[in-house]
């Protein structure tokens, strides 16, 4: 067999890797550059037609522009939440719900986390509670830990659905999100892993960590057991946010009653007790909002959209959940009557935050349409994305895929960006060996939803959030393990359930 084709379509990956490991490169700039080698390839060694690498180009800007949308309102409705204190009380309530710090933590990375997971995502959750955990009481160091271990599974749900409806956008996904959220399950061990991160180094560790595990694992079961059902019966847009909802009111009911929690209280922060400014309904009303009108718009929009036809075919959907936050972000300043000044004070900040993942995510987008729309052609050599399927048809490939993923939101920092990156790939090898490829794409989000514990992207705003730097090392090592240990249980599953 000639290997040639198969290392030249290897080589932009090979590239891509050496400039964002080796050279240290922008994620932007290893994106754009290795953009630039598929096309220049495609045209000289596959000598694709030129429609086809129009429409790559084409689709890549399009789906990548939804992201856009989903980003900036995320970040605008963040920021206007940041500016008129609405996080801070949130954060008050949360901690005041118990005095015991363990409990706290759970409720401020599991919890909270998993909802900002599945309202915003694109790292924004382990930016918001990792302060909040520091003034708990925990080093910045730890606190960075735990925040990326919450950063994890509510990922493959995140940002209202975003790794699933674009990652997989060119796919068949009907049965993926329910096989995810199955999956995911393994998700009861993070909170656990969290406890075993917060006691280390405690005087009485073992005794703290064996007093809290029975609410540690509870509080995982609360939270993945309502986003399977909703996974299974609403859709993939909600399970993080109505998961975390519903799991955090069973939690807080939990910890009223005395179910699961310590006996005994332990605090690590001698501080005073912040001073609240707003109600608790008027702290969550901005959330109500939004959650009321996700919902709506997937009922009255879900399926409406706008057809585009300029030489390809392209479908902009009415429930972009960007323009929600907008929507929402707007109708919490005329609540709070703050005026012009913080409408325009939060545009900036979504502007800036937005742009460079739109330009990440269509270079990578178009690139992997390119592998795809490769085997249309002059040459008559196989597509890019057939040839190197071909070298990764193993009867293993339900253990390698959750790997895969992780692998793609280590370089990436993204579950969305891994699975553009692998999607297809791992659609066209499961057809090949005749594999389910719902299961097989629910095993490769599930893995980049557990790789956001080692990305990179996130592991650098993270440290940024919290004036540490050159840290990156201590905080790798202390979520490798527990990523390590979730990916290998996903893959042994994925094994018995394909085999």
């Amino acid at each position: 067999m000639n290997n040639i084709p198969i290392l030249v379509s290897i080589f932009p990956f090979l590239v891509f890797i050496f400039l964002l490991f080796v050279k240290k490169t922008t994620l932007i700039k290893a994106s754009v550059i290795t953009l630039g080698l598929y096309t220049i390839l495609s045209i000289f060694y596959w000598k694709i037609l030129n429609t086809f690498l129009y429409i790559s180009f084409g689709k890549g800007i399009f789906v990548a522009f939804d992201i856009f949308l989903i980003i900036f309102g995320a970040i605008f409705f963040l920021e206007i939440l940041k500016d008129l204190k609405i996080i801070k009380n949130i954060s008050h309530y949360l901690s005041g719900i118990s005095k015991d710090y363990r409990v706290q933590v759970i409720l401020i990375a599991w919890f909270f986390e998993c909802f900002l997971e599945g309202t915003a995502g694109f790292g924004i959750p382990a930016a918001i509670a990792v302060p909040l955990l520091i003034g708990l009481g925990l080093p910045p160091i730890r606190a960075l830990i735990v925040g990326l271990l919450g950063n994890s599974i509510p990922g493959i749900f995140g940002a209202a659905g975003t790794p699933i409806k674009v990652g997989f956008a060119t796919l068949s996904v009907s049965g993926v999100p329910y096989y995810a959220a199955l999956f995911n399950f393994v998700g009861i061990l993070v909170p656990v892993f969290m406890m075993w991160i917060i006691t280390a180094g405690r005087t009485n560790r073992k005794k703290e960590f064996l007093e809290i595990i029975p609410f540690a694992i509870w509080s995982g079961i609360l939270f993945l057991v309502p986003s399977f059902l909703v996974a299974n019966y609403i859709g993939q847009e909600f399970p993080s946010i109505i998961g975390s909802i519903v799991g955090l009111i069973l939690a807080i009911l939990s910890i009223k009653f005395g179910i699961f929690v310590p006996k005994t209280s332990l605090s690590i922060n001698e501080k005073e007790e912040e001073v609240k400014t707003l109600s608790p309904l008027k702290s969550f009303l901005p959330y109500i909002i939004l959650v009321i009108l996700l919902i709506l718009g997937k009922i009255i929009l879900g399926k409406m959209g706008i057809p585009i036809g300029i030489g390809f075919k392209h479908t902009f959907n009415l429930f972009n959940p960007g323009f929600i936050f907008i929507i929402t972000g707007l109708i919490v300043i005329i609540i709070w009557k703050s005026g012009k000044e913080i409408f325009k004070k939060s545009i900036k900040p979504a502007l800036d935050g937005a742009i460079i993942p739109f330009l990440v995510i269509s270079s990578m987008l178009a690139m992997v349409q390119i592998m795809i729309n490769s085997g249309n052609n002059l040459s008559g050599i196989p597509s890019a994305i057939n040839l190197i399927a071909k070298t990764i048809e193993t009867s293993f490939l339900p253990f390698f895929a959750p790997f895969a993923g992780a692998f793609g939101a280590l370089m990436t920092g993204s579950v969305t960006a891994s699975n553009i990156m692998f999607g297809s790939l791992f659609n066209t090898t499961a057809i090949s060996i005749g594999l389910d490829t719902n299961i097989t794409l629910a095993l490769l989000v599930v893995g980049a939803g557990l790789g956001n514990m080692i990305a990179l992207a996130d592991i650098l705003v993270g440290e940024a959030v919290v004036g540490e730097k050159n840290s990156e090392i201590k905080i790798v090592k202390g979520v490798l393990i527990p990523c390590l240990i979730c990916l290998t249980i996903v893959g042994i599953v994925g094994m018995i359930v394909l085999n």
